[in-house]
């Protein structure tokens, strides 16, 4: 396995301050890699951005499997990188078999917030805020009374999502159908655009226009084969309405760039605890540009709007599908 360095024009490896190396902050995308248009790319526009305004360096590791996990935390510990950033629920493992070992080194857990270690900052997301959000827009540009939703790897995280977003869609229409399918079970799962497109060519069998795709790399099948039979799709992550100008009607950004730029930006310093990001931090939200303004309507906004705030102000309350394991909107 190779450790990567990002190179950021000639900025040198380690900045020198007060007699004493800066050690480079390191980020560890997971499976799908760095360029998978959601989850993981949406950390390394965080890390680019940093790298871009600072002229800092950083280095970076795209997993290929499993196994890698636990040996590219200690490499990275043992080379000084400081703090290490870590992305996606599957690492928390690995992280709590290694930070003990590494008491001076901080760790960043995009995607954690149930480990117990001092030198760890663990960063989640209130996905089931913003999902209802899009929720709201899917029922709203729904034609036949059916939405979808298609998930990635079947673990709570991602049913949490697709809670948000049957609730969401429901205080619309109470009568909407969501038809919900996860990829599959395993990590395999987050990669997996031939059986994404299936999925949507499925859930069109049963009147579905709208489908929201929370499946990384999958996402993208789904969305493509969206375009082609001509319905609407919402997006994830990060920002993908480019990808299908004028055919996604959204996406739900779920601010993890943010996360990470904080992250290095704090650097050594960077405070560890639990923190989770939601509306109210403009941690997650919708997605409005050039590519899907003309199928947003006013009304549509105006309806996000008031329920942002009314979520905000605790006049509604989005259940969350953690709080008994279950979802009182969608049978998955």
């Amino acid at each position: 396995m190779t450790l990567m360095k990002s190179l950021m024009g000639a900025a040198a490896a380690f900045a020198l301050t007060a007699g004493a190396a800066i050690a480079e902050p390191a980020i560890i995308f997971d499976l799908g890699g760095k360029f998978d248009k959601s989850f993981n790319e949406a950390a390394h526009n965080g890390a680019q951005r940093w790298a871009n305004e600072t002229g800092g360096t950083y280095r970076e590791i795209e997993l290929q499997s499993e196994a890698q996990r636990e040996q590219a935390l200690r490499r990275f510990a043992e080379a000084g990188a400081n703090p290490i950033i870590t992305m996606g629920f599957a690492m928390a493992d690995p992280l709590a078999a290694v930070a003990p070992d590494y008491p001076d080194t901080k760790f960043v857990a995009v995607d954690v917030s149930w480990l117990d270690a001092p030198n760890i900052r663990q960063v989640s997301f209130a996905e089931h805020e913003g999902s209802y959000l899009v929720g709201i827009m899917a029922a709203m540009a729904s034609k036949t009374g059916t939405v979808g939703f298609i998930g990635g790897m079947d673990i709570p995280l991602i049913r949490h999502f697709g809670c948000g977003y049957a609730q969401g869609a429901k205080s619309v229409n109470p009568d909407i159908n969501v038809v919900a399918n996860m990829t599959g079970t395993t990590p395999a799962a987050w990669n997996d655009p031939v059986k994404g497109s299936e999925l949507t060519k499925a859930q069109i069998s049963q009147g579905a226009d709208v489908i929201y795709a929370a499946a990384g790399g999958t996402g993208v099948g789904v969305l493509q084969t969206a375009a082609d039979e001509g319905i609407l799709s919402i997006g994830v992550d990060s920002n993908q309405n480019h990808l299908h100008p004028g055919k996604v009607l959204t996406s739900m950004l779920k601010r993890v760039d943010v996360a990470v730029y904080d992250a290095m930006k704090a650097g050594e310093n960077v405070e560890t605890g639990k923190f989770t990001m939601g509306l109210a931090e403009n941690g997650v939200g919708v997605a409005m540009d050039e590519n899907n303004a003309p199928l947003v309507t006013d009304e549509m906004m105006a309806a996000v709007e008031k329920a942002r705030q009314d979520i905000i102000d605790g006049k509604i309350k989005v259940v969350s599908y953690y709080e008994n394991d279950s979802c009182p909107a969608l049978q998955f």
